[in-house]
């Protein structure tokens, strides 16, 4: 076909399509065709600015490229003055304080470095490279970062709720049906628990690398509590299942109730030291309860220390099923240890934060009496 031919037809039927309304004499179809012109006008400037939107990308990530880069330069010079002042021996007074200011220089540089990176792409990680392989999920503005934990949050307690009701079901009804017909239903809890538990481990994941704190026992717990719930998922229906089975779903309703009244409790806490801002806005209610959730907490202390005892008490009795000889399961030994590493882990970790809050605590109140009765050692003045 001619291209020229190709042009001048085009040309012809625009301008057949601009007569198009003078001749049409039907009035709903001349205000569509009114719509269109406007969608068209509409169309060129959506053009122009997604043009504009495309340029403005590329600035941004050249930016972003260019700030990484420089907080890497920072850190690493910081990092050998530093080191230059750890080698300074036996310094005057002078120079004592000249270190002492340059490292509080030093630190706050370092508190800036944070906020920068709070709207920076970062790297996801081994475990989130793993699953989700060089997916950017770095979230760089605070309203996505905010709604994205909501999100987390709402999760966790709509599943906790389900589990609760789940287990609750299943537990009572094992007192009016027979063990074998609910091994479908245990399965569907169990897969629910592992499914539950490996999404957490995952979102969790993300909320690190968009800023959230999370360390420590608490971010390694879920990690055991998936190994613990798939470990029991294929658990063949037998004589060691059966005589544990009453206990277990006992076990998973009071964890569950747990993990609703700590979320709610955790909430407050955390709402309260945000509004006196206190704790970071990325900080969420996680497993277990943190340093900075211990206003309050003789309330939630003994259904935590249940809740570990009751983890004691599954390490002991799936130990002794291990010992019997109508046992014949590896997973009873394996899952005895894991119940025990669970209630060392929580136990522990709890332990130590309490130990170090009172400490704490002390020492604020040794330091007000200390300047609430201090005396004056000067001399009255003479009149």
């Amino acid at each position: 076909m001619d291209p020229v031919n190709t042009e001048e037809n085009d040309q012809k039927t625009d301008s057949n399509d601009d007569h198009l309304p003078a001749l049409i004499q039907n009035d709903v179809l001349k205000e569509r065709l009114q719509d269109w012109d406007e969608l068209e006008k509409d169309f060129l400037q959506l053009e122009l600015d997604h043009e504009q939107y495309k340029k403005k990308l590329d600035e941004v990530k050249s930016l972003q490229k260019k700030c990484l880069e420089g907080i890497a330069h920072q850190r690493y010079n910081m990092k050998k003055i530093t080191d230059a002042l750890q080698s300074v021996r036996n310094p005057s007074t002078h120079e004592q304080g000249a270190i002492s200011s340059l490292q509080g220089k030093i630190l706050k540089r370092k508190t800036a470095f944070r906020d920068f990176e709070d709207h920076l792409p970062h790297t996801n990680g081994l475990y989130l490279s793993i699953i989700l392989g060089q997916v950017n999920i770095s979230l760089l503005n605070k309203e996505d970062k905010y709604l994205y934990k909501q999100d987390y949050e709402r999760f966790k307690l709509t599943l906790s709720y389900i589990i609760l009701a789940f287990s609750l079901v299943l537990v009572l009804t094992n007192y009016i049906a027979s063990l074998s017909s609910l091994r479908f239903a245990d399965s569907v809890l169990h897969f629910l628990l592992v499914w539950y538990y490996c999404t957490l481990t995952i979102r969790e994941q993300i909320l690190i690398v968009n800023g959230s704190r999370i360390k420590g026992w608490w971010l390694l717990h879920h990690f055991v509590s998936t190994a613990c719930s798939a470990i029991t998922l294929i658990w063949p229906d037998g004589y060691s299942y059966r005589e544990f089975r009453t206990q277990y779903g006992w076990f998973i309703l009071y964890v569950a109730f747990v993990q609703v009244l700590q979320y709610y409790y955790q909430k407050g806490c955390l709402y309260r030291l945000k509004c006196l801002g206190q704790r970071h806005d990325m900080d969420i209610t996680v497993e277990g309860f943190m340093s900075w959730m211990f206003k309050g907490l003789a309330f939630l202390l003994p259904f935590l220390f249940i809740a570990y005892l009751f983890q004691l008490y599954n390490a002991v009795v799936l130990f002794m099923l291990s010992r019997d000889p109508q046992c014949t399961e590896w997973q009873v030994l394996v899952l005895s240890v894991i119940h025990l590493v669970l209630f060392a882990g929580n136990m522990s970790t709890t332990l130590r934060v309490i130990r170090q809050k009172l400490s704490d605590d002390l020492k604020k109140k040794m330091k007000f009496l200390k300047h609430k009765y201090r005396f004056s050692n000067s001399k009255p003045k003479q009149i």
